[in-house]
């Protein structure tokens, strides 16, 4: 099972990662400040924002799970939809090419930790000068996948030098580690991806996030920012905690792991027909691919069992809208940052 995964490795700035955006409150207006405060109004927009649940739309929702996880898929067909996942996913994205996922124009809303900083203010820098010199992470498509793309990238301009990173002079130094690896000129570095990929810039590989024997082309400790955005939902809920332990060991101290991925009774899971339920909260889509559901509670055990401390856990409600047939759609995303533990770290972020 190969589940190749989108990393880019930035070297953007000096210094850590420790304390900006850590709040547990969701923020004032990720996508904007549609609130909906006249429910006669609700057509009006495709989308609205912070939307709470009545206690009958959580028990309608609740209901349905049940009945659509009631009848699951027979273990021999579990076994080939895990051993083949990977054949799955290549046949969905030879099908939809980049034409499936749109734009995450909200990434750098919700996640600007992913922002470079101006080394002489240490202040973020804006969306457009973001835009200028690369944009390598602002725009990601098809990371709502099992297999992916990775790839490291340097600082725009400065053809693949800088001063050497302070954290990696040990790691140099050691015994039998003195081989250069993707990114280790870099002083930021964050594991994700884009779309306009360049060699000059990035160094992509083929990378099974599952197998915890297989080794990163980099080592443990190095990276400021591991993106897991609609990743996790795709592996086996048995697979995730490992994949969290491994991935907490490639942050260095202070290192943040930034997560968004599929709600607990997200409109996607009520949609699922009979049948197409692999085990509690986990689908087979038509296609092979498959997607679970996840709880705050669930998130905050996994990150947390893999020693990292919680910043921010969110329940992030939406009402989508379909105009011309007058459909409402509950939308359920859960999203977390969670830290590396450091000597500058709080012990606690709730």
């Amino acid at each position: 099972m190969n589940v190749i995964w989108r990393s880019c490795i930035c070297r953007l700035r000096q210094g850590k990662v420790p304390h900006r955006c850590q709040s547990g409150v969701h923020p004032v207006a990720p996508l904007g400040s549609r609130i909906l405060t006249d429910p006669a109004k609700v057509f009006e927009h495709n989308m609205w924002d912070h939307m709470q649940w009545s206690k009958e739309e959580e028990d309608a929702a609740r209901k349905k799970v049940e009945e659509n996880s009631a009848t699951r898929v027979a273990p021999e067909e579990q076994v080939k939809f895990e051993s083949d996942a990977n054949k799955y996913w290549d046949i969905f994205y030879q099908t939809h090419k980049n034409k499936f996922f749109k734009n995450r124009n909200w990434l750098l809303r919700e996640f600007p930790e992913i922002l470079p900083v101006n080394q002489n203010t240490k202040e973020k820098v804006g969306e457009s000068s973001w835009d200028q010199v690369g944009s390598s992470i602002s725009r990601t498509q098809g990371t709502e996948t099992h297999c992916q793309e990775s790839f490291v990238s340097p600082e725009p301009g400065s053809r693949g030098r800088s001063a050497p990173d302070p954290d990696l002079e040990e790691y140099s130094k050691g015994p039998g580690k003195t081989e250069p690896f993707p990114g280790s000129n870099a002083t930021f570095r964050i594991l994700e991806s884009h779309e306009s990929y360049s060699e000059a810039q990035c160094s992509a590989f083929i990378h099974d996030v599952c197998d915890d024997g297989l080794a990163y082309p980099f080592p443990d400790g190095i990276l400021d920012v591991v993106l897991l955005v609609f990743v996790l939902s795709s592996i086996h809920p048995d697979r995730m905690q490992a994949v969290a332990h491994r991935l907490s060991r490639l942050l260095k101290p202070g290192g943040m792991l930034l997560f968004r991925d599929h709600g607990r009774y997200d409109n996607a899971q009520l949609r699922f027909k009979k049948g197409r339920c692999l085990s509690e909260n986990f689908y087979v889509r038509g296609d092979g691919t498959r997607a679970y559901f996840f709880t705050k509670g669930e998130i905050r055990r996994m990150f947390c069992e893999a020693g990292l401390h919680e910043k921010q856990n969110l329940v992030d409600h939406r009402l989508q809208v379909n105009r011309k047939k007058q459909v409402q759609m509950h939308r359920v995303w859960i999203q977390g940052k969670f830290q590396k533990p450091s000597p500058w770290t709080p012990q606690s972020g709730n």
